[in-house]
């Protein structure tokens, strides 16, 4: 199969929206942030959605979207963090490219996320400054859920330890060897 797609799949945080740019860029190839399309899609941002709408019809909106990309070619598109819970999503996902997962420890992706509020589902805990074993519990508890999601993954690099020049030519690489 000629690859002409790659997915970029992890929690909140792992580096998707930094290194899916640099990675289509370096593969001379478009990109995509699935979350940034659907903003632009709805004129209201993810928290927006959220609130206004809630998490369902976020799925749904995410899942044409999706549907949508999908038909692209030489493209890289980041996933949102919770885009590969849908089982209709992960179909559309192994159908038509191949999905890298960028894994990451629970502790660096506190230390992203404990002061931001544009994290639907960490919102709460930022706005009441929660300790930490707060944020960890959550946390370990979601990629827990998401576990059986992530390991449908075609490949997996972890990106706690390099730089993201590092991760995006170890992607590059092997994409290019199994072309």
């Amino acid at each position: 199969m000629l690859i002409n797609k790659i997915y970029l799949t992890g929690f909140m945080t792992c580096g998707k929206s930094t290194i899916g740019p640099i990675l289509a860029n370096t593969l001379g190839w478009d990109y995509y942030d699935l979350d940034e399309v659907i903003t632009e899609q709805e004129n209201k941002s993810v928290v927006q959605i959220f609130e206004d709408s809630g998490e369902d019809y976020f799925r749904k909106i995410e899942t044409e979207v999706l549907e949508r990309l999908s038909k692209e070619t030489n493209v890289v598109i980041s996933l949102g963090g919770g885009t590969m819970t849908t089982e209709e999503n992960v179909k559309i996902l192994k159908l038509t490219g191949k999905i890298v997962f960028l894994d990451t420890s629970s502790e660096n992706i506190y230390q992203r996320l404990k002061y931001k509020l544009n994290r639907p589902l960490f919102k709460d805990l930022v706005l009441e400054n929660a300790p930490k074993s707060k944020f960890i519990a959550r946390i370990d508890q979601m990629l827990t859920e998401r576990k059986v999601q992530y390991s449908q993954s075609d490949f997996c690099f972890n990106t706690d330890c390099q730089s993201i020049g590092v991760t995006v030519d170890k992607i590059a690489n092997k994409m290019k060897k199994i072309k």
